[in-house]
């Protein structure tokens, strides 16, 4: 039993979140009162039964973010904390994503790899749901999906069977990412019967597993995207989620699978108060991404991490994304210390107004091969012509025959090019990189400001991660005290801790 006016007591009964708070007051007509707090370990925050399942200790998830920058040390660095890291795949060569399901192939925690949308090349996107399931990569994240594919369903009812106890069993788990309503039904419905049917003509699935796959949702774990790095819808997490969630409620119940449909959340979680109010709100899960990419395990580079350590909330922007650019699809990056977005945002309005490269006037034309390119725009279509013949032939003789569409080729070069250049740290492209990022890095920032992660080169992914599951379970714990009637001290705040400082209090 501990004095309610001791400041520092109270502060460290709080941070010992592994024992009870017990107060000895009065109450507001002088009675006796007993205010107590339950401990509150971080991995009691979210759904506990979700974490057995995927087998992580706490409910914190790493999300994929583009061209391997959620790297195999980032996936790697979180499983062996107890968390889940996710592969970014997105944007990488065939090759290099077998690699890294090589390398993380047998490994002794669990992780896994992305699976995004690519309406401009399906062919590839079967052929990662085909190395996933040959590889028995067993979890997706699948990302940044209009409608559901072939290649997706394939890999979701891939080896689904019947248990001998009668429950179905589905070897392979869709961690779906989505950010609007209609898109969460999609997931958490069964696969479209005329899919199902498609496969059953191939071949790919028997009649029997057709059939039980009608029973299963496609995706158990829906995560609940709100104004994110990426793309994204931009969504408040605060009208997001409730909504997904209430709508997860209403489908468990319409078709009685037998399993718990769950949503996480993520989009804005850098900070202890942002991942207490999504697990408040009820998130089975939270999942970050722009803090981790200016960690020292994520697959960018140093001249990134530090400008990301330096960014504000309001240093990020919409920009033409480079895999849906002629559909007008934006993503959210950085503005400051790049002129990428409102470079790209002039090839877009070039899209718009012309019908190929040769109709755009000398003068910008021009203007176009000094700043941007650097290069004459025939010899970027030259580069970009021996790209696609080797990696999507379809592509090169669609151009050929339509100068537009080979416009819009020789555009998203310099998109494609920018993520590659900021991610490489080219030294002579600075004010052109690309840098997925959202609102959230400016959060980490503020709270990180004069603490040990302050520096990027401190910022290591599990560390970060611990922070924020340690700190929203003292913030929890400390609002239950609050709600009690009893005042927190003036000082009270949530500071960035050393592992071994987390660990002492967890003791």
């Amino acid at each position: 039993m501990i004095s309610p006016d001791t400041d520092h007591n109270i502060t460290e009964a709080l941070r010992t979140l592994s024992q009870p708070v017990r107060i000895a007051t009065v109450g507001p007509d002088n009675t006796p009162l007993d205010v107590y707090v339950a401990p509150l370990l971080p991995e009691q925050l979210g759904d506990q039964t979700f974490c057995r399942e995927v087998g992580i200790r706490y409910p914190y998830i790493g999300g994929s973010m583009a061209k391997g920058i959620s790297s195999v040390a980032m996936a790697e660095e979180l499983g062996r904390a107890g968390m889940l890291g996710f592969f970014g795949a997105a944007g990488l060569p065939f090759s290099a994503v077998e690699a890294a399901v090589d390398t993380l192939t047998g490994a002794d925690f669990p992780f896994g790899f992305n699976l995004i949308h690519s309406p401009h090349e399906p062919d590839l996107e079967a052929a990662l749901a085909e190395l996933y399931m040959r590889k028995n990569v067993h979890l997706v994240e699948a990302s940044a999906f209009l409608a559901l594919t072939l290649p997706l369903v394939r890999y979701r009812t891939h080896g689904i069977h019947r248990a001998a106890d009668g429950i179905i069993i589905a070897p392979n788990r869709i961690i779906a990412k989505v950010s609007r309503e209609e898109l969460a039904e999609k997931f958490f419905s069964p696969p479209p019967e005329k899919l199902l049917r498609q496969l059953l003509d191939e071949g790919a699935i028997t009649a029997e597993q057709a059939e039980l796959a009608t029973q299963i949702p496609m995706a158990q774990e829906v995560t609940a995207e709100a104004d994110s790095g990426g793309h994204t819808d931009n969504r408040p997490a605060i009208a997001l989620f409730p909504t997904i969630a209430s709508l997860a409620a209403r489908m468990e119940q319409q078709f009685g699978y037998g399993v718990k449909l769950r949503v996480g959340l993520a989009g804005g979680i850098a900070t202890p108060a942002a991942a207490a109010a999504a697990f408040a709100m009820g998130a089975a899960y939270i999942m970050t991404g722009s803090v981790n990419q200016a960690c020292v395990e994520s697959g960018t580079s140093d001249t990134v991490r530090r400008m990301l350590a330096e960014t504000r909330q309001a240093d990020v922007t919409m920009a033409p994304a480079a895999d849906m650019f002629e559909m007008g699809v934006t993503v959210q990056v950085l503005k400051r210390g790049t002129m990428f977005p409102m470079r790209a945002a002039k090839l877009y309005d070039m899209y718009r107004s012309h019908d190929g490269l040769d109709g755009i006037p000398g003068p910008e034309r021009e203007k176009l091969e000094k700043t941007l390119f650097l290069a004459p725009l025939a010899d970027i279509w030259r580069d970009t012509r021996a790209f696609f013949l080797q990696r999507d032939p379809r592509q090169v003789e669609r151009a050929e025959r339509d100068s537009k569409h080979l416009m819009a080729l020789v555009f998203r070069w310099y998109l494609g090019q920018a993520a590659h250049w900021a991610k490489d740290g080219t030294s002579t492209r600075t004010m052109d990189y690309q840098i997925w990022c959202g609102p959230a890095m400016g959060a980490f920032n503020e709270w990180a400001s004069g603490s040990f992660l302050a520096s990027p080169e401190q910022r290591r992914v599990a560390t970060v991660a611990r922070n924020l599951l340690f700190g929203a379970a003292l913030l929890t714990r400390a609002n239950i005290l609050r709600y009690q009637n009893i005042q927190l001290p003036a000082d009270f705040r949530i500071e960035p801790l050393e592992d071994i400082h987390i660990k002492e209090y967890l003791a």
